[in-house]
C-alpha cells in the first residue's frame, strides 16, 4: 500500500488539479498494490489546511473521478481517505468558521466550540454523503481517517473526549462515534467496495487511549463492517514517528485481535523488514508513504533485483513543503521536481 499522503495540490475549493493528476498517473504506473489518497475533508468545518482534497460537495466529484481514472490508466487501484479535522485545524478560522471540538478545552487558545448533538448528526451525515460521492467517483475502496488526533480519534481518546452524554463518559460511549461512522459509511456503500480504516489504536500522551481499549474498538469496528485496518497512532503520534517499523508491535497486537487484513505502516524502508513483518504474521500488508515520494518506482527496483533499502532518509521536509500549499516533492531528489 501507498499510505495516505497529503500532497497539497488541490485548489482553494479542494478540487483536484492537473498537478494532482500528474502525481497519481505516476503512482498508478508504479505497480503499487493499493494507493490511498491524502485525507479528503468531508465538510468545510473539517478542513485541516490549504491544498487538501475535498469530498464535501458534488462539485468535487468530477475531479475525483479523473483522479481515479489517472490511477486506473496505469493499472493501479485507489482508495480515498475521508476525514474531519475536528479541533485539529488552524485553518478554518481564516474562513470564518469556528472549529468543532468533541469537548471544550479551556487550555486551548484556538477558537472552538463543543459539538452539540445536532453537530454530531450533521458530521455523521457528511461522512455518509462523502462516501456516496466516493462511490460515484469510482474509487476501489474507502479509508476512514481515525488516527493522528483528527476528529474520529478525538472521540475515542479520554484526553479530548470529556463528554458525559451518549457520546462519552465510558469506553463504550467514546467508541460509539467510530461505530456509527462505520455504520453510516457501510449504509452508503451497500457493501459494494471495501471499507478500510487508518486507526490510532493507542495514544502517546499522558492519560490517553490505552491499547486494550483500542483493541476492543478494533474488534467492534470489524463486527460493524470494517474490512481492513491500517494501524497507526492516535493523539501524540508524532512523538513516536522515528526509527524503524515504529508501529509494528501495535500492528501485531491488532492482527491477533481481529480476523481481517492488517497493514503495518511507519518506518519501513527495506525488503528485509518487509519480509520480516509478513513472514512473522505481524501484518498482512505493508504500507509506505515517504519512500514513494523519493523513489516512486521503488517496488519495481526491488522486484528487478535491486533490493537496496529505500533512499528516503525520513527528514520530513517533503511534508513541510506540502503543508505550505505547494505540490509534494522530495527535498533530497531534484528529479521529483520535474
Amino acid at each position: 500500500m501507498r499510505s495516505a499522503t497529503f500532497d497539497g495540490s488541490a485548489d482553494d475549493e479542494g478540487i483536484v488539479t492537473e498537478t494532482s493528476l500528474d502525481l497519481y498517473r505516476r503512482l498508478g504506473r508504479a505497480n503499487i498494490g493499493l494507493i490511498v489518497t491524502g485525507h479528503a475533508f468531508i465538510d468545510e468545518a473539517g478542513q485541516a489546511g490549504p491544498g487538501q482534497y475535498g469530498i464535501h460537495n458534488d462539485k468535487a466529484v468530477p475531479g475525483l473521478k479523473r483522479l481515479v481514472e489517472a490511477v486506473h490508466e496505469g493499472g493501479g487501484k485507489i482508495a480515498v481517505q475521508i476525514s474531519h479535522a475536528g479541533i485539529n485545524t488552524g485553518y478554518v478560522q481564516g474562513k470564518g468558521i469556528t472549529a468543532l471540538a468533541v469537548s471544550a478545552d479551556t487550555d486551548r487558545e484556538q477558537a472552538h466550540r463543543e459539538m452539540t448533538a445536532a453537530d454530531i448528526e450533521r458530521v455523521l451525515e457528511a461522512f455518509e454523503a462523502a462516501t456516496g460521492r466516493a462511490v460515484t467517483a469510482g474509487f476501489d475502496a474507502i479509508q476512514l481517517h481515525a488516527a493522528h488526533g483528527y476528529l474520529i480519534s478525538q472521540f475515542l481518546s479520554p484526553v479530548t473526549n470529556k463528554r458525559q452524554d451518549e457520546w462519552g463518559g465510558t469506553p463504550e460511549k467514546r467508541r460509539r462515534f467510530h461505530l456509527e461512522v462505520v455504520k453510516r459509511v457501510r449504509k452508503s456503500t451497500r457493501d459494494r467496495i471495501p471499507l478500510l480504516i487508518k486507526f490510532g489504536v493507542k495514544d502517546d500522551v499522558e492519560g490517553g487511549l490505552e491499547i486494550e481499549e483500542g483493541l476492543e474498538t478494533a474488534r467492534q469496528m470489524v463486527a460493524a463492517g470494517v474490512t481492513a485496518i491500517e494501524v497507526s497512532g492516535g493523539l501524540g503520534a508524532t512523538s513516536v514517528v522515528k526509527g524503524i517499523a515504529y508501529f509494528r508491535e501495535r500492528a501485531a497486537a491488532v492482527k491477533r485481535a481481529v480476523n481481517v487484513p492488517v497493514a503495518a505502516v511507519g518506518g519501513i524502508r527495506s525488503m528485509d523488514m518487509v519480509l520480516s513483518i509478513l513472514n512473522s504474521g505481524d501484518a498482512d500488508l505493508i504500507s509506505m508513504s515517504r519512500p514513494f515520494i523519493r523513489e516512486i518506482n521503488l517496488l519495481d527496483n526491488w522486484r528487478n533485483g535491486n533490493q537496496s533499502p529505500a533512499a528516503c532518509i525520513s527528514c520530513g521536509r517533503c511534508l513541510v513543503t506540502a503543508r505550505r500549499g505547494t505540490s509534494l516533492q522530495c527535498a533530497q531528489d531534484s528529479r521529483l521536481k520535474k
